[in-house]
């Protein structure tokens, strides 16, 4: 039986960060690649799958790293939430790692479908493994994405601070990873058109010198010829921190503290027990 550490270390919390980011890219890329080299399933399906994938990842991950599983929340709990800077480049490289190596995976598992599908590695399915702009086939460019990008992520972090702040009403009974996941599921309903919803770093990135070292020589370029790699990197962590920022401007700042009962609430005999509690 392995022996289990009272408390993680950076070494454990990058092996969760790594683990977790894999299992969600598993699932995220994998069904993309389903979809476009096999015809199976549709635009929905990936939207639940890929939030199937943040909600598994997250729950593989959280009680060890907080399961961040993306650059952009790392470096916006930096910058709002007191995480440490120090644990911010560690972390977003197991991130790319744990993406880099589920890619792979993806890779190799779906080697016969995708050059069934695409002989030549094209842009044709060039979007299983990273986004593009228009999806590769909509009149949307650069920084049609640039914009989108920011704005997606924005809408990713501040909502998630709204659920993992616990004085709000964060989702109970460890339903934060599900609701977490519906998210992500959403954001990819109504914001997946412009540039693919990458919302995230290490998903695009990891992914995409995967794609590149394994024969799509066009991988970080877009339809255009443009060298399109760095938006889906820059866009999310500029939105992410707009939308914390959002976030404690518009709620955070106003949310009572624990030695407060809400507004408009009674107190109750547990109320008054916490508050005591905290004055020691």
């Amino acid at each position: 039986m392995a022996t289990r550490f009272k408390t993680p270390g950076l070494v454990g919390e990058l092996a969760a960060e790594f683990a977790g980011t894999m299992i969600l890219i598993l699932f995220g890329v994998g069904v993309v690649a389903q979809v476009a080299a096999a015809g199976i399933g549709d635009h929905d399906s990936i939207a639940w799958a890929w939030g199937l994938g943040v909600t598994l990842g997250v729950y593989v991950a959280a009680r060890v790293s907080g399961a961040h599983l993306n650059p952009a929340v790392t470096i916006a709990l930096a910058v709002f939430k007191g995480f440490s800077w120090r644990k911010v480049a560690p972390y977003s490289i197991a991130q790319f790692l744990g993406a880099f190596v589920a890619a792979l995976i993806v890779r190799w598992n779906y080697t016969e479908v995708l050059h069934a599908a695409d002989p030549g590695l094209t842009i044709k399915t060039q979007g299983v493994f990273s986004t593009l702009p228009g999806n590769g086939t909509l009149p949307v460019g650069e920084w049609g994405a640039f914009r989108d990008q920011i704005i997606g992520t924005a809408i990713l972090l501040f909502v998630i601070l709204a659920l993992t702040d616990m004085a709000n009403t964060a989702p109970a009974a460890n339903l934060g990873p599900v609701v977490i996941g519906l998210l992500v599921v959403a954001i990819g309903m109504a914001w997946g058109t412009n540039a693919g919803y990458a919302i995230n770093p290490a998903r695009d990135f990891g992914p995409r010198l995967a794609s590149f070292l394994t024969g799509y020589g066009g991988a970080f370029r877009d339809q255009t010829g443009y060298l399109y790699f760095w938006i889906p990197i820059v866009a999310p962590v500029i939105g992410g921190i707009v939308g914390a920022g959002l976030y404690q401007t518009l709620i955070g700042r106003f949310l009572p503290s624990a030695e407060e009962p809400e507004v408009g609430r009674v107190p109750t005999p547990r109320d008054e027990a916490e508050v005591e509690a905290t004055r020691g």
